[in-house]
C-alpha cells in the first residue's frame, strides 16, 4: 500500500522558516515522514516556472533543478518518487492546461515531439542524478486534456497522440517506472468511463488511474469505492488517491484564501479536529484497500507540510497573470496540513503506519 505525501511546496516553506516536529523533536521533514510510514512522495514539474524578466511565479518554484534536489532528499530517506509532469509553466488542472511559453507556436506533429523530447531529457536527468521516479504522472488533473487548444479532451485523438510521446518517452528512459493517469473527481463514475472509454482505441500503455478525492468537493467515500472499483474492473488498472486532504480545524490560522471552512467541514463529514483528520484518513485507506484484487494500491495527501506562513502562497503576482487567474492569492491549505500551526506532527501522521 502507497502511503504517500506530495511536499512540492517544502523548499519556499523551509526558506521562509517552516520547522518540524515529531514527538517534540525537531527533525528534517523527509526523515519525519520515513519515520511515520511514508513510503512515496509526490513532486510536481513545471516546465519554466518564471516570468520572462525572470520573477518566480511561486507555489513552491518546481522546476527541474528544485524538484531534482527534494528527489535527491527523498531517495537519501528511503522513499520512492511520483514524478508529476505538468507540461506547463504553472498550474495544470481541469481549468488550464497552458502551454509552456516554449511552445507556445508548436502543434501537431511540433507538439508531439516536444513531449517526448522534454519527458525523455527529464527522466535522463533524474537516471542521472540517481533518483529515477518510481512512478511518473503523465499531466496533472487532465479531465480536460492537457496542452491546449491542441490536446483539449474534446479533440481526443489528439490528446491521445500527446499523451502516447509521453508515455513512449517514459517506456524508452525510465522503463521501471510506472505510468499514471490522472483525473478528478475521483466519485464521478460517469466522467470517468466515458474518459477512458474514449482513449481505449488509442491503446494507450499506462499503468495506473489516478483520482483526485476531496470530500467536502467531490461527496461521500462510498461513491468513491463504487468508482475506484467499477474503473479498476472495467479497464484492468490498478487505482489510486493521488491527491486528498482534509482539514484539523476551520480556523484560518492567520492566512488569507483559505479554502477549508465550516462549509467544507459539514459536507466532508467529519469534525475539523485532530481525531477528525486522523479518522477521515483511516477510512480512506480502508476504502482504498477494499477495492478487489487489491487493485487499490495507495493515497497521496496532498500538502501535508504547508504551515501557515502566509507569505507561502499558491502564486505570486506574475504567476497569477501568467494564468490570467483573479483567485486571492495566499496559503490556502495551512488548516488541511498534517502538522499543526507550530509544526508538530498530527496524529493524523504519526498513527499512519497503523492505517
Amino acid at each position: 500500500m502507497i502511503k504517500g505525501m506530495d511536499i512540492s511546496m517544502i523548499k519556499t516553506l523551509e526558506e521562509q522558516g517552516a520547522c518540524y516536529y515529531l514527538n517534540g523533536v525537531k527533525k528534517d521533514i523527509f526523515r519525519i515522514l520515513k519515520e511515520c510510514g511514508v513510503n512515496m512522495i509526490r513532486l510536481r514539474l513545471w516546465y519554466d516556472p518564471y516570468s520572462d524578466g525572470g520573477a518566480a511565479y511561486g507555489g513552491g518554484g518546481n522546476d527541474l533543478e528544485t524538484t531534482i534536489e527534494l528527489a535527491k532528499r527523498t531517495a537519501e530517506n528511503g522513499m520512492e518518487l511520483l514524478l508529476d509532469l505538468h507540461y506547463s509553466d504553472f498550474w495544470a488542472d481541469p481549468s488550464k492546461q497552458i502551454k509552456p511559453k516554449a511552445w507556445e507556436g508548436l502543434c501537431g506533429a511540433k507538439l508531439q515531439r516536444a513531449v517526448y523530447k522534454y519527458t525523455a531529457e527529464t527522466l535522463r536527468r533524474f537516471r542521472a542524478e540517481g533518483v529515477s521516479p518510481a512512478m511518473v504522472q503523465v499531466g496533472n488533473e487532465i479531465t480536460n486534456g492537457l496542452l491546449w487548444p491542441d490536446g483539449k479532451v474534446e479533440n481526443v485523438e489528439e490528446m491521445a497522440k500527446l499523451l502516447s510521446e509521453g508515455i513512449r518517452a517514459v517506456r524508452e528512459t525510465a522503463p521501471e517506472s510506472r505510468i499514471v493517469f490522472h483525473l478528478d473527481f475521483g466519485t464521478d463514475n460517469r466522467l470517468y468511463r466515458k474518459w477512458f472509454t474514449d482513449i481505449s482505441p488509442y491503446q494507450l500503455d499506462y499503468d495506473v488511474i489516478g483520482m483526485s478525492y476531496y470530500p467536502y468537493w467531490n461527496g461521500s467515500m462510498e461513491e468513491l469505492f463504487y468508482n475506484m472499483n467499477d474503473i479498476s474492473k472495467t479497464f484492468g488498472k490498478q487505482v489510486l488517491v493521488a491527491e486528498t486532504a482534509m482539514g484539523y480545524t476551520t480556523d484560518t490560522l492567520g492566512c488569507s484564501g483559505i479554502v477549508f471552512s465550516k462549509e467544507q467541514e459539514t459536507a466532508s463529514g467529519y469534525p475539523a479536529t485532530l481525531e477528525g483528520q486522523e479518522a477521515f484518513l483511516r477510512d480512506l485507506y480502508g476504502t482504498v484497500r477494499k477495492v478487489e484484487d487489491k487493485k487499490g494500491i495507495g493515497v497521496f495527501y496532498w500538502e501535508p507540510a504547508w504551515l501557515p506562513i502566509a507569505s507561502c502562497t499558491w502564486a505570486e503576482k506574475d504567476g497569477r497573470e501568467y494564468m490570467n487567474d483573479q483567485a486571492e492569492a495566499g496559503n490556502s491549505m495551512a488548516n488541511q496540513a498534517l502538522f499543526d500551526a507550530e509544526g508538530n506532527a498530527n496524529p493524523a501522521l504519526t498513527h499512519l503506519g497503523t492505517m
